[in-house]
């Protein structure tokens, strides 16, 4: 790194008592709110930190707005406005107010504007000159090299009040400068605050590193923005994807400056900070999406390392639009979907005083408990569907319609109370042996939570179980050849390694790319089907693992060692016979060993 940008970046970095806190009495948590201020309005008055006038009412509270004020909806200038008012109020009375940096903050900032607003840009038409749209439809056209590039197709692009916007969220920009002194991650009473999750590169930087280094990078990137506009070597018109691809193109003048050409090459380098990464502090789902046996060991490994004991994240709407917690507790989702529009929740606020937790909705102010983040395994049709409700529904539903599919699966169509799904059904494989309802029964106890809902069941006089049948999924073939699934909410390599594991306890001998399913509408969840050659009496691992490193976590070895023999007599007895429970038994053993 240049000597010049390691000595600004430094500089950049606060002292670390400006995001952590302690002794606080009440705190109160909102996330999301993308441009929807009415209900962050009502949100703030009801949970008792705004009066009718929305000036600070909440004495000595922390509040903390767990980032994306910004894009999808029209009003996050008027959020932004209030809570700059709020900041000095909430000082003056004892209070605070945390604005945290969201990944929608970043896009604004860094010029990924993909999902702003019309009306974003409205706010901002009127500080917006028509000589300046002139001047940047010209560079713009001249830097396509089509001169019939149109007025209207420009104006479409780039609406009234873009380059107003583009203004005040530069690095010396009313909000642009509001913006870059606000932090990524906040602990305060041991409780970390952060939009996206707790990744393990968190652990690896630490609060200074993600408070200091990595926000004072895209600071100096804005900072070197500005210089390059200036020049003309980007425009505002580029997209922050497109900035690395010109950068290298440009040719600079035989004249150039070393301070010019110093700053392209700064900017090239500051695009790829890690801050934007997907498994950053932004942008990280993990929290949120990936199973106990995935999650929880570095999960707590990283709140060790930065001084807490659970977090608060946004970012993943909650399937109830209600906030939620996950990992006993660990983990706070409070990102539920404020924006009904765009995601058909409403506001609510987390409310943490003497340690309790509770919460409240826009629509009414009476406090509600924080409920467990509910368990499923594919999206179900028509939306949340708890698996309480998917097994009942399998288990008692009105068998409406039965087809062959073209995979050969005896596919089955029930419905009860309004409700339908589709499922599989599988006969029994022999006498007291149900594979599918052993593997789900497994996966529930070790809250692994890839094997769909399952139940046992007659179809006529044959015996077998129903599988729940997610419905919209590509197999691990379809899914390799398109190039899709890189952006998994739960990384893919992770949900693979937990597969391993999980097919080496129960012997998995026919795990091929076919029962290997992804739920698309979940974010590429993976979904473990066919388990009709499992449950051997076999020791050792299948012939697809051999050469294979499992990653067995603290978490993997937690939930191994909670499958005693009395409780897979209980749990299993239904599915699997005396035999097999023992050797189940002997590969738990046998990797809890390693």
């Amino acid at each position: 790194m240049p000597f010049l940008l390691l000595v600004i970046l430094l500089l950049s970095v606060p002292a670390a008592a400006s995001w952590q806190f302690d002794g606080v009495e009440r705190v109160v948590a909102v996330s999301d709110v993308h441009g929807a201020h009415p209900a962050f309005a009502t949100t703030l008055k009801g949970a008792g930190v705004i009066d009718n006038e929305q000036s600070w009412s909440g004495g000595k509270s922390h509040l903390v707005v767990v980032g994306d004020l910004l894009d999808r909806g029209p009003d996050s200038r008027r959020s932004m406005d209030l809570l700059m008012k709020l900041e000095q109020e909430a000082e003056a009375a004892g209070g605070k107010v945390h604005v945290l940096i969201g990944n929608h903050e970043a896009m604004n900032l860094i010029g990924d504007l993909r999902y702003v607003a019309a009306g974003e840009y409205e706010a901002f038409a009127r500080e917006e000159t028509e000589d300046e749209r002139n001047f940047w439809f010209e560079k713009h056209r001249e830097s396509r090299e089509t001169p019939d590039y149109s007025r209207e197709a420009f104006d479409k692009a780039f609406p009234p009040g873009y380059f107003a916007h583009r203004r005040a969220f530069a690095a010396d920009g009313h909000y642009g400068a509001w913006l870059l002194s606000k932090p990524v991650i906040v602990v305060i009473n041991q409780t970390a605050f952060v939009h996206g999750g707790v990744s393990p590169m968190v652990g690896e930087y630490g609060l200074d590193g993600v408070n200091g280094k990595l926000v004072g990078e895209m600071a100096e990137y804005l900072r070197l923005l500005d210089r390059l506009y200036a020049e003309e070597i980007l425009l505002p018109t580029d997209n922050f994807y497109d900035h690395p691809g010109l950068l290298e193109a440009w040719m600079p003048p035989i004249d150039s400056t070393p301070e010019l050409l110093d700053s392209v090459a700064k900017a090239r380098i500051l695009n790829a900070s890690r801050l934007h990464d997907s498994d950053g502090p932004l942008w990280y789902r993990g929290n949120a999406a990936c199973s106990r046996v995935i999650e929880e060991t570095r999960l707590l490994e990283t709140l060790e390392i930065i001084g807490a004991n659970r977090v608060v994240i946004g970012h993943t709407p909650t399937p109830t639009r209600r906030i939620l917690s996950r990992l006993d507790g660990a983990i706070v989702e409070v990102d539920t979907g404020m924006n009904r529009r765009s995601y058909g929740g409403t506001g609510n606020a987390l409310l943490i005083e003497a340690g309790e937790l509770s919460a409240i909705n826009e629509v009414g102010a009476e406090a509600y408990p924080v409920q467990a983040h509910p368990r499923q395994v594919g999206t179900r049709p028509g939306g949340f569907l708890s698996l309480e409700d998917t097994l009942d529904l399998l288990a008692t539903g009105e068998v409406v319609e039965e087809i062959t599919d073209e995979q050969g699966r005896q596919v089955v169509r029930l419905q009860k109370d309004g409700r339908s799904l589709e499922a599989v059904f599988s006969p029994r494989s022999a006498r007291g042996f149900y594979p599918e309802l052993a593997a789900f029964a497994l996966d529930q106890l070790l809250e692994l939570d890839m094997v769909p809902a399952t139940v046992r069941r007659k179809l006529g006089r044959k015996d077998g179980t129903l599988q729940f049948l997610v419905p919209d999924t590509l197999n691990e073939e379809q899914r390799s050849a398109s190039g899709r699934g890189s952006g998994a909410q739960c990384p893919l390599l992770d949900q693979w390694d937990a597969m391993y594991v999980f097919d080496s306890l129960i012997h998995n001998e026919a795990r091929t790319r076919d029962r290997m399913l992804y739920d698309r509408e979940a974010g590429w969840d993976l979904v473990l089907v066919g388990h009709s050659r499992s449950f051997s009496t076999k020791k050792g691992v299948p012939d697809y693992l051999s050469g294979i490193d499992l990653n067995l976590t603290q978490s993997w070895r937690k939930g191994l060692t909670s499958l005693a023999d009395d409780v897979l007599d209980v749990e299993l007895e239904d599915a699997l016979d005396k035999r097999r429970r023992k050797a189940l038994a002997d590969r738990r053993d046998l990797l809890l060993s390693d």
